[in-house]
């Protein structure tokens, strides 16, 4: 039943994106719609998955690190420690974790430096890139792989909110959009080398974490 009601309200709140996308005034309403009903179908995702009390606090902490990263590391333009540890997080813990902790870092991190209609695709954004870690937890072993991954998605990242904000608020044309992405070049390129470093610095380290306090909360204990 959750379920059912999970994809109602996505499918609500995309359709009613698709109606205020009709209207060219509306761009930014339809993007925010849209945004929210992939989260929504996100949120349903993660809710068949998560197991246990256990699994949510251990969410809600790597989330938490995430986020008072992303707020120490504020003052640095471009820089966001949120994509690694969203990646790591899901070579370590799967897909589902991956996306609950890169969704909820965004959330919480923007209690401190602001809320807006940007949020839902912070959210989106940095919980499929904790979906690429776990789909690719053998590959991202290595530190250098783990490294230029987290080049591309900050690249990819940063192009993302691009697009959105050109949707939502440019006018809708290739000289509009190439004006956009060449504005934030280079706090991209700060975001990617940024993730390059901290990457290397510290990502197999805090994949090997995760990993073993991953395990222990599988353990069962037997009482005879």
């Amino acid at each position: 039943m959750p379920h059912r009601v999970t994809l109602l309200a996505a499918v609500a709140a995309l359709g009613a994106g698709a109606w205020a996308a009709l209207d060219p005034d509306r761009g930014g309403l339809a993007v925010l719609l849209a945004g929210i009903a992939v989260l929504i179908a996100g949120a349903g995702w993660l809710e068949g998955g998560t197991e246990s009390a256990k699994d949510l606090t251990l969410i809600a902490t790597i989330a938490g690190v995430a986020a008072a990263a992303r707020v120490l590391f504020a003052p640095v333009p471009g820089v966001q420690p949120v994509t690694v540890v969203a990646v790591v997080a899901g070579t370590a813990l799967g897909p589902r974790r991956g996306f609950a902790v890169g969704a909820l870092a965004a959330l919480a991190s923007n209690f401190f430096l602001g809320q807006g209609v940007w949020t839902p695709w912070q959210m989106l954004a940095w919980g499929l890139c904790g979906v690429v870690g776990g789909l690719l937890p053998k590959a991202l072993r290595g530190r250098w792989a783990l490294a230029a991954v987290c080049f591309v998605l900050g690249l990819g990242f940063s192009v993302f909110m691009d697009i959105w904000e050109w949707y939502a608020f440019f006018p809708h044309t290739w000289a509009a959009l190439t004006l956009q992405i060449a504005r934030g070049f280079p706090f991209d390129m700060a975001h990617a080398v940024g993730n390059v470093l901290l990457a290397l610095a510290a990502g197999p380290e805090l994949r090997r974490v995760l990993e073993r306090y991953e395990r222990r909360t599988r353990v069962e204990i037997a009482w005879a």
